[in-house]
């Protein structure tokens, strides 16, 4: 199973491709950055065609996104649930299943603690793929990190359905 791991954002959004077979492996990762000059409608169409050539290149049996943290700043959520649109379109239009995680749900699953910061997350992430060093930038690790959260939470739901 090919995983693409999604951490959304408008300036820079995070990509991770994990592959889960007998262990999990990292395969790339990397961030679609632009520039805050750029226009938002030019930023989110390249987003688009970014996340559809990684796609393309990758084939990934699912996808896995990020849902936006909305905290205090509400137009910082609603940028980044723009872009988790524009990677759910990028998705849907190939056909792949999409799931969705929380930042707490993330960090629960990679590191054990939902309230892990950045440095707990890339360490965790780095252990877990078996890195010699972690992944950067923070936006890619959040990728790859969202990536394991969902092959984790595929075997546990596997295990469940197959206790009941």
């Amino acid at each position: 199973m090919r995983i693409l791991g999604i951490d959304p954002g408008t300036i820079n959004s995070g990509y991770g491709v994990v592959d889960a077979d007998e262990e999990i492996r990292m395969v790339d990762f990397g961030v679609v950055s632009f520039s805050p000059r750029t226009s938002k409608e030019e930023r989110l169409h390249s987003l688009y065609c970014r996340l559809t050539e990684i796609i393309a290149r990758y084939r990934p049996d699912e996808l896995a996104i990020e849902e936006p943290f909305v905290g205090l700043n509400a137009r910082s959520a609603f940028a980044i649930g723009t872009a988790q649109a524009i990677a759910i379109l990028a998705g849907a239009s190939q056909q792949l299943p999409i799931y969705y995680y929380s930042p707490a749900q993330v960090k629960q699953q990679v590191t054990g603690y939902g309230r892990s910061d950045k440095q707990q997350i890339q360490e965790m992430v780095r252990i877990q793929l078996g890195l010699s060093q972690s992944p950067e930038p923070s936006d890619a690790a959040d990728a790859l990190a969202v990536a394991i959260c969902h092959i984790q939470q595929s075997y546990l739901n596997r295990w469940l359905t197959n206790k009941g």
